[in-house]
């Protein structure tokens, strides 16, 4: 048996944080079917296994503990994991962090689609986008973080932090490459620690497993096509 159930869409999204964390800890889970996932959204909230809107959802199939929304998913198994500082100051740093990365891509797909993208929104929005990017780069910068060593709240080991931003940016990046460009333009340090990360064999196998089974795919829906087609 699998350490945890993982209900998310078959695209990378949200659900790439969490997959990625898992990953990086060696634990292994089992991803549920559209169907399965549609089911339990539908389902009274008495009988789901914590009552939610929507994925991520993930269980440990070993207590059947049940969470849903990715930056309490991220921070349990953080806690759990035993992959956050355990100091106040420095738990409350990836907590932001964390937070942070929920809200840019709340943003990048504009609510999650309550509206479609144009070239003249992605214009307007680009400034925002370079904005969220000094945020992570002044983090790390502060930490000592530079574009070939450290991390981003400067520990001696890679974390949740290192993790969801290293997840936020590069698949970000691989899926268009004008923010590729842009990220790497504003903020070389955290495209520098993403790449690191990425290249972990952990993290590296799950990329290679993500292509294979969801291609190009970085949202999905209408609001997936209005990004590929404004933002360049």
């Amino acid at each position: 048996m699998a350490d945890y159930d993982l209900y998310y869409w078959p695209v990378p999204f949200r659900g790439q944080f969490i997959r990625a964390i898992l990953a990086f800890a060696g634990k292994s889970w089992t991803e549920h079917s559209s169907d399965e996932i549609g089911e339990l959204m539908q389902a009274p909230a008495c009988d789901q296994p914590i009552a939610f809107m929507g994925p991520p959802l993930l269980i440990d199939t070993r207590s059947g503990f049940a969470l849903a929304e990715m930056p309490a998913i991220a921070l349990y198994l953080g806690e759990t994991l035993g992959s956050i500082p355990d100091t106040p100051e420095m738990r409350a740093r990836t907590t932001k962090l964390v937070n942070d990365a929920n809200d840019v891509i709340d943003e990048l797909t504009l609510d999650g689609g309550r509206a479609m993208w144009t070239t003249e929104k992605w214009d307007e929005f680009r400034p925002r986008l370079e904005r969220w990017m000094t945020i992570w780069e002044d983090t790390g910068r502060r930490a000592g973080l530079t574009a070939d060593a450290g991390f981003i709240l400067g520990t001696p080991e890679a974390g949740v932090a290192d993790i969801v931003t290293s997840i936020l940016w590069s698949t970000m990046a691989a899926k268009f490459p004008a923010i590729a460009e842009l990220l790497a333009e504003t903020a070389p340090c955290t495209a520098g620690l993403s790449a690191r990360l990425q290249a972990l064999p952990s993290l590296k196998a799950l990329s290679s497993r993500s292509l294979e089974n969801y291609g190009d795919a970085y949202c999905g829906g209408e609001i997936e096509k209005s990004m590929r087609v404004a933002i360049k």
